[in-house]
C-alpha cells in the first residue's frame, strides 16, 4: 500500500474529521466564553470588588512602578501578571461548566428514547417438556 493512499484513508476516516470539526468548533467557542468572561463577567467582578480592574493587577520584577498600565510595565521589564491569570481561570471555569451543561444535556436526550426492551428468550423446548410432565403428575 502507498503511502499516500494509506494517508487518504487515514484522513477520511471517521474519527479524524469529527476530530476536526471539535477542535474547529472548541476554538470559535473558547473565543465565545473568553468574551463573555471579559466583556461581560470580570467588569461586573470588578464593580462588585470596589471597581477593580482584574487584568492590570501585577507584581513588577524590574522594579517597574505598580502604577502603571500592564502593558506599559511589560514595556519595561518582566512582571508577573496575575489579573491576567484570575481571570483565564475564570474562563476555564465557565467553559468547564458549560460543557457539563451540555453534555448532560445530550445524556438526557439519549435517554428520552431508550431502545425497545429486547423480547424474552424463548425457553428451551425440554424446559417446557418437563414442566408439562411436572404439572400433569400435580394434577
Amino acid at each position: 500500500m502507498s503511502m499516500m493512499k494509506e494517508f487518504r484513508e487515514f484522513a477520511v476516516r471517521g474519527s479524524v474529521v469529527d476530530l476536526a470539526v471539535g477542535v474547529i468548533i472548541g476554538g470559535a467557542f473558547g473565543k465565545i466564553v473568553e468574551s463573555l468572561v471579559q466583556d461581560m463577567i470580570m467588569p461586573v467582578v470588578g464593580r462588585l470588588l470596589g471597581g477593580l480592574d482584574f487584568t492590570n493587577y501585577y507584581l513588577p520584577l524590574n522594579n517597574q512602578g505598580t502604577t502603571l498600565s500592564l502593558v506599559e510595565a511589560k514595556k519595561a521589564g518582566a512582571v508577573l501578571a496575575y489579573g491576567n491569570f484570575i481571570t483565564i481561570v475564570i474562563n476555564f471555569a465557565i467553559l468547564a461548566f458549560i460543557i457539563f451543561q451540555m453534555v448532560r444535556l445530550i445524556n438526557r436526550a439519549r435517554n428520552m428514547n431508550p431502545p425497545p426492551p429486547a423480547l424474552p428468550a424463548k425457553e428451551p423446548e425440554d424446559i417446557v417438556l418437563l414442566r408439562e410432565i411436572r404439572d400433569a403428575l400435580q394434577k
